[in-house]
């Protein structure tokens, strides 16, 4: 009995969650296939009566496109910077035997207690000051920045649990650092970084206060911030926003069901230590 009641209860919280998770996104689903007229007086929770892509004929046609290749710019480039960084790092980290390694690795780890929130003025100034403002510069550098703690922290943790004798025989093979690191270090540490790297595009991809204060022209407008013009520009017209948000979602789906599995077992590296 205590058995049946253990799994009972597990299994009606997981049913209760998938309902609050499945029935926002079946919503935005439905409501950006109706008529502008029907968003409002239809039933949010109903078919469609006569579904129609016009929404998103609409958000395809006004700069959507644009926007849609400023993510992806922004989200590339700050993730390839974020794994060579973070991997250079954690290997002096795990490697180093001088006491400024560690010092640094407690520098990474004192970064994770920053509130991004906090630093958005200084950041603001320095981007003025060097000459990056209302360009996508201006959004990749700050998000490498906060990027780089996690990060560190999740590839130094994975980087401890490779045995010593691996980097041992390599030394005695005449190996050096830069070998070691490259046919070593980086063949094994590929679930890690495929978990960074995932992690941190899903991060740079919704990221919205970067963009919001350090860009201004339509031109160098990424995702989030093209979703939330659309809703000023259509108030009225729902079905439109919602097809904005079904095709920003799109992209970080496809990522995540691709690569949740390596998500998982970078996340989890050094757990048992």
């Amino acid at each position: 009995m205590r058995k049946s009641r253990g799994g009972v209860f597990p299994a009606i919280g997981a049913g209760v969650w998938a309902l609050v998770v499945a029935i926002p996104l079946y919503y935005v689903v439905v409501t950006s296939l109706r008529e502008s007229e029907d968003a409002l007086s239809a039933n949010p929770l109903s078919l469609p009566a006569e579904p129609t892509l016009a929404g998103y004929g609409e958000v395809l046609s006004d700069d959507f496109l644009s926007f849609l290749f400023n993510s992806v710019i922004v989200t590339a480039l700050t993730v390839a910077a974020v794994l060579c960084a973070a991997l250079l790092a954690a290997y002096v980290v795990v490697r180093g035997r001088r006491r400024a390694h560690q010092w640094l690795f407690r520098v990474f780890l004192a970064g994770l207690a920053i509130p991004l929130q906090a630093t958005i003025i200084p950041v603001y100034v320095i981007i003025v000051q060097i000459g990056l403002y209302d360009s996508l510069l201006a959004v990749v550098l700050p998000a490498i920045a906060f990027a780089l703690p996690l990060s560190v922290l999740i590839l130094t943790n994975f980087l401890r649990d490779i045995p010593e004798e691996l980097y041992e025989s390599m030394h005695l093979e005449g190996a050096g650092q830069f070998r070691v690191l490259m046919s070593l270090v980086l063949p094994l540490s590929r679930p890690a970084l495929m978990a960074v790297g995932i992690y941190q595009a899903l991060q740079v991809w919704n990221g919205l206060l970067f963009p919001l204060i350090l860009t201004q022209r339509p031109e160098t407008a990424v995702l989030p911030l093209a979703i939330w013009k659309f809703q000023g520009q259509y108030t009225v017209n729902i079905p439109a926003i919602m097809a904005v948000v079904v095709l920003s979602a799109l992209p970080v789906l496809l990522l995540y069901i691709l690569g949740r599995r390596f998500l998982v077992a970078g996340l989890t590296a050094g757990g048992g230590r």
